[in-house]
């Protein structure tokens, strides 16, 4: 399986970002040697590398984000007037099959997304060594970063959010695109504080139903705390509705600020999964939200469709407090995120 483990609010598991279980093959190669000519001594390695992306406009910046086998950064683009993310992936550190299938499926699948709450895929610039993905910047960080701040998010900015993450899987599974990693730090905040769903690592394309028929997926991918039951247990499954289970583990983090599941043992945690979910005493969340968290959060031939949250009573009420459509600039807290009881 290509899980990957999360540490989001478990009992003695600190607030965590994504990290990878996929075997790194091979030494990394020394930094910038793609465009580094032989013999060239070692200072040259960052001007080199720049160079490589100022030929496409690119003038690189701070490092937003490590992994395993790639690296995000900052960049300004004379061409888009404006910052963009830079995602470096190293064909060294890179395990064979990420190289081989997922990174090519996930720019062949970005290149045809367009949408408000979608990370824009901007260009892809290959070396012998890396791969550079250009995409949309999102200043404000992720909703995980937000979490982590505010301890949780109120239900009136929950619901604004939510409301987003479905518009996006909405458009993602109608155009036969399903995302496999939808989780806290993969929903980014644009300068408005508006979701942005990123890391379409391991999306799939062409899964669009045919003759009403769902086309199953054997690639068990994701990460624990968020994996649905029907991946947890290694059967075929249909993809968008283990998107759907995930849009759950999302909306339960956002308002109880911890995670549903404790995925610190992996034979806990398929109990766990098979059985109804339980909600702490705090904070305080409407019935309405709680009926539709354990409506998403149900067995697979149970769990309500994406056309059935579009219309849940939670979701399609207007909040006094927030107007449909308004977008809210969070508060600065220094609150702890509670850790899951």
């Amino acid at each position: 399986m290509n899980l990957k483990k999360d540490g989001v609010g478990v009992p003695g598991v600190s607030l965590t970002k994504k990290k990878s279980v996929l075997l790194v093959q091979g030494p990394p190669p020394p930094p910038g040697q793609d465009e580094k000519p032989a013999g060239a001594p070692k200072t040259d390695v960052v001007e080199r590398k720049a160079t490589v992306l100022e030929n496409h406009g690119y003038s690189l910046g701070k490092t937003i984000g490590t992994g395993s086998y790639a690296t995000v950064k900052v960049a300004n683009s004379e061409r888009h007037k404006t910052h963009v993310a830079v995602k470096i992936v190293s064909k060294f550190q890179a395990p064979p099959d990420y190289l081989k299938k997922f990174l090519p499926r996930e720019i062949e699948v970005v290149k045809g997304l367009k949408h408000q709450h979608l990370i824009r895929f901007l260009q892809a610039i290959e070396t012998t060594h890396r791969v550079y993905i250009i995409m949309e910047y999102a200043e404000k960080g992720s909703l995980l970063d937000i979490i982590r701040r505010d301890c949780y998010i109120d239900e009136p900015r929950g619901k604004l959010w939510f409301r987003q993450l479905v518009d996006a899987v909405e458009y993602c599974h109608e155009k036969g695109v399903v995302h496999r990693d939808i989780k806290c730090e993969n929903l980014l905040m644009d300068r408005d504080y508006n979701i942005k769903l990123s890391d379409f690592g391991f999306a799939r394309g062409s899964m669009k139903p045919k003759s009403g028929i769902p086309i199953m997926s054997e690639t068990f991918c994701g990460s624990y705390a968020y994996a649905s039951p029907e991946i947890l247990r290694g059967i075929p499954y249909q993809p968008q509705l283990s998107d759907i289970w995930s849009m759950g583990v999302v909306l339960y983090a956002t308002v109880y600020g911890r995670l549903p599941f404790d995925d610190s043992n992996y034979s806990q945690l398929l109990k766990q999964v098979q059985s109804k979910v339980t909600f702490p005493k705090e904070p305080k969340i409407s019935t309405r939200c709680r009926t539709l968290i354990l409506q998403i959060l149900a067995p697979v031939k149970q769990r309500i469709r994406l056309a059935g949250i579009k219309n849940d009573p939670w979701l399609t009420e207007v909040d006094s407090e927030l107007p449909q459509g308004t977008s809210i600039i969070p508060a600065p807290q220094t609150a702890n995120f509670i850790p899951a009881q």
